[in-house]
């Protein structure tokens, strides 16, 4: 199998643009609408399974994407873009809207720059430094405000349930697909030691 193609920014050439500091924003005159894509990574298993062992569900797997400016970025074997919905995770099973940002879209991706060393492969953990924490840290940029609680801390809530044993070996083969920067296959709960699951080719994102 090729080895999985990710799309991580590059933006050679910028750094002389921002000076390294994408903070200092300069502000558009027009308003670019900012929403939230919430995906499922357990694709429905996560509740079934916890419904059944536990009586009362564990919601979801939660990924999230940022779109604005017509694209979505995202954090999966690197910070990446793509087409909004187009992304390997399928169709979003929420949208939230963060309302608009006068930031330029320039200056966002000046400030992806900036954060990108600590949005790596090598770096992603799925309890403490994963996709929801990079767009919630893109959402405060955008407009101040941050990812729901309810993303953010499920996967440490759901590790410290007793549901946690039962789910580990999805959450070690979610992590093993998104450091390589691949799709996540639909989810197989195998008994420990975990399996990782086996990756695919992501799709084409287009490098700015």
């Amino acid at each position: 199998m090729a080895k999985p193609r990710w799309s991580r920014f590059s933006f050679a050439g910028w750094g002389g643009c921002f000076g390294g500091k994408a903070r200092g924003k300069v502000l558009a005159q027009e308003e670019y609408p900012v929403k939230l894509h919430i995906y499922d990574l357990s694709q429905g298993m996560a509740r079934q399974l916890s419904t059944m062992v536990l009586g009362k569900p564990i919601n979801a797997i939660w990924h999230t994407g940022v779109v604005v400016y017509g694209r979505e970025y995202y954090f999966g074997g690197g910070i990446q873009q793509d087409r909004p919905g187009r992304t390997p995770y399928g169709t979003p099973v929420r949208v939230e809207d963060f309302g608009v940002t006068h930031a330029a879209k320039e200056v966002f991706e000046g400030f992806l720059l900036e954060i990108g060393p600590r949005y790596t492969p090598e770096t992603y953990n799925i309890l403490s430094n994963n996709c929801n924490h990079f767009s919630s840290e893109a959402v405060k940029f955008l407009v101040g405000s941050t990812v729901p609680a309810y993303i953010l801390d499920q996967p440490k809530e759901a590790m410290n349930s007793p549901i946690g044993a039962l789910i580990l070996p999805m959450i070690q083969g979610l992590e093993t697909t998104l450091r390589a920067g691949a799709a996540p296959q639909p989810p197989q709960f195998v008994p420990a030691p975990a399996t990782a699951m086996q990756t695919q080719p992501s799709l084409d994102n287009i490098q700015i």
